[in-house]
């Protein structure tokens, strides 16, 4: 059910997030007018997620709306803005959003230059791109930047139609907060990529179901009680039971070997500061990551 006023939509860059916002949006009760996709993917998408929504080049599909909303890879979205706002595409009065998690409002100025409502619009989610992820809109936070009374009450509509939570985030504090989602998203996929490698090479043969509990239990007490949900031998300072980890993963999984000593070093650093690991322990601890380290990159 809209919240606000019906907006007559139209978007550029039908990939994963572009798609699925829209197909949201598109239920909630707002017009998708139009989208642009040029790949086979972006296609289907459109196709799938947005039947009977016409396919039509970026300058049609931004000359058509009253909301545009850009979902383009961050490296290729000053561009897009650039090219729609030089061939008059882009209108006074109109709104225009982006989904970059990086970027802010400065990489749409082209569009603002021209008179357009400028906002970004970061869904924190991963998305698959599928009818799969929109059950998953409601309750995700969005991170917004917008600076003015118009571009604040659109974001508010379309958050709430969406049924997320809406995070407002500094313009200067962008890349910041881009950053936090995907040192814990991102790096986490490939953390326990890594975790489920080791246990196959010990011979768990269902590596995902072995740790699935264990994680579920450290990410719910990791996002209730910060680094105080820390266990495990870094904590206790179990000083040889690393250096068996350590011997084992050169072995087996060498590529592990660096992200193991990193994240290994963050925790005894962690562990010191909050008084729990003494320094003594932890320089020990520290000195054997080293040079575990070091016999793999020599």
């Amino acid at each position: 059910m809209i919240m606000g006023p019906r907006v007559r939509i139209g978007v550029v860059g039908a990939g994963r997030v572009g798609a699925v916002i829209s197909a949201g949006l598109r239920s909630a009760g707002h017009d998708v007018v139009a989208a642009a996709g040029e790949s086979d993917g972006s296609r289907a998408r459109i196709a799938t997620l947005l039947p009977g929504v016409r396919n039509d080049k970026p300058s049609a599909v931004s000359r058509s709306c009253d909301l545009l909303l850009l979902t383009v890879p961050d490296d290729m979205l000053h561009n897009v803005v650039s090219m729609l706002a030089a061939s008059g595409a882009i209108r006074r009065g109109q709104y225009v959003a982006h989904t970059s998690g990086r970027h802010g409002l400065s990489v749409l100025r082209p569009a603002a230059d021209l008179g357009a409502h400028v906002l970004a619009l970061h869904p924190a989610m991963t998305f698959t791109g599928t009818a799969l992820d929109l059950p998953r809109l409601p309750g995700c936070s969005f991170g917004v930047t917008a600076d003015e009374p118009s571009t604040v009450a659109m974001a508010q509509t379309i958050v709430a139609d969406l049924g997320g939570q809406l995070v407002w985030v500094p313009e200067d504090k962008r890349s910041l907060y881009h950053a936090g989602l995907a040192h814990g998203a991102n790096h986490l996929v490939t953390l326990v990529s890594q975790a489920m490698g080791l246990l196959r090479e010990s011979g768990a043969t269902d590596p995902a179901a072995t740790l699935r509990p264990l994680l579920t239990a450290a990410l719910d007490n990791a996002l209730v009680m910060d680094s105080a949900a820390l266990t495990g031998p870094i904590v206790r300072g179990d000083v040889e039971t690393v250096r068996a980890h350590l011997e084992a993963i050169a072995v087996t999984q060498p590529g592990t070997l660096p992200s193991y000593v990193a994240l290994a070093r963050a925790t005894a650093n962690t562990a010191v500061m909050d008084g729990r690991l003494l320094p003594i322990r932890a320089a020990k601890l520290i000195g054997i990551l080293n040079d575990a380290l070091e016999k793999v990159t020599a």
